[in-house]
C-alpha cells in the first residue's frame, strides 16, 4: 500500500466531517474532501512534517472551501469557521494531565519503533528529518511510522477510553 493510499484511508473520514462542519452541506463536504486529497496527492511529497498531517489536511480543505466561497460569492463568518476545529488530537490529549496516563498506558503496550518514534516526536519534539537520522532511515519513513503509532493510540484509545 502507498503512503498516500494510507494516509487516504487513515484521515478521509476526519477531513470530511471537518468539512461539513465548516459548510454544513453534505454534497458540497464530499466534494471538496475530494478536491482536498486530490490536491494532497500531488503535494504529499512535499509535506515536511512540521505539523500533524491532519492539521496539513485540514488546512488544504479548509482553503478549498474557501476558494469555493469566493467563487460562488457567499460570505462567512469567522466564528463559524473557528467553531469547526476539529477534535483534540491526540498529541494534545498526551499533553492534557487528565489524559496523559491513559495514553502513556497504550503507549508503553506499544512494540517498536512505534512507541520511539512517538516519543521522540510528541515529548522530545524532533523533527521527522532528526528521528529518521536516529533510525537510519529516511524522514519519509519517520514521518510515515509516527502516524502510524498515532492510528495504533488512537484505535486503542476508542477500544479502551
Amino acid at each position: 500500500m502507498s503512503d498516500f493510499e494510507q494516509v487516504y484511508r487513515d484521515y478521509f473520514r476526519d477531513v470530511e466531517l471537518y468539512l461539513l462542519a465548516l459548510c454544513k452541506d453534505q454534497h458540497l463536504a464530499e466534494e471538496l474532501t475530494a478536491q482536498t486529497f486530490f490536491q494532497a496527492m500531488k503535494a504529499l511529497s512535499q509535506f515536511r512534517g512540521e505539523c500533524d498531517i491532519r492539521t496539513w489536511l485540514c488546512t488544504i480543505g479548509r482553503n478549498r472551501y474557501l476558494n469555493y466561497l469566493k467563487r460562488s460569492g457567499k460570505n462567512v463568518a469567522l466564528e463559524e469557521m473557528r467553531a469547526a476545529d476539529p477534535a483534540p488530537s491526540i498529541e494534545e490529549r498526551a499533553m492534557d494531565k487528565a489524559q496523559a496516563m491513559s495514553v502513556h498506558k497504550v503507549l508503553h503496550e506499544l512494540p517498536e519503533p512505534y512507541k520511539e518514534v512517538f516519543s521522540l516526536r510528541v515529548f522530545g519534539q524532533l523533527s521527522f528529518s532528526d528521528i529518521g537520522e536516529l533510525f537510519g532511515r529516511s524522514q519519509n519513513w519517520a514521518c510515515v511510522t509516527y502516524h502510524r503509532a498515532k492510528q495504533k493510540i488512537n484505535d486503542a484509545m476508542e477500544v479502551n477510553p
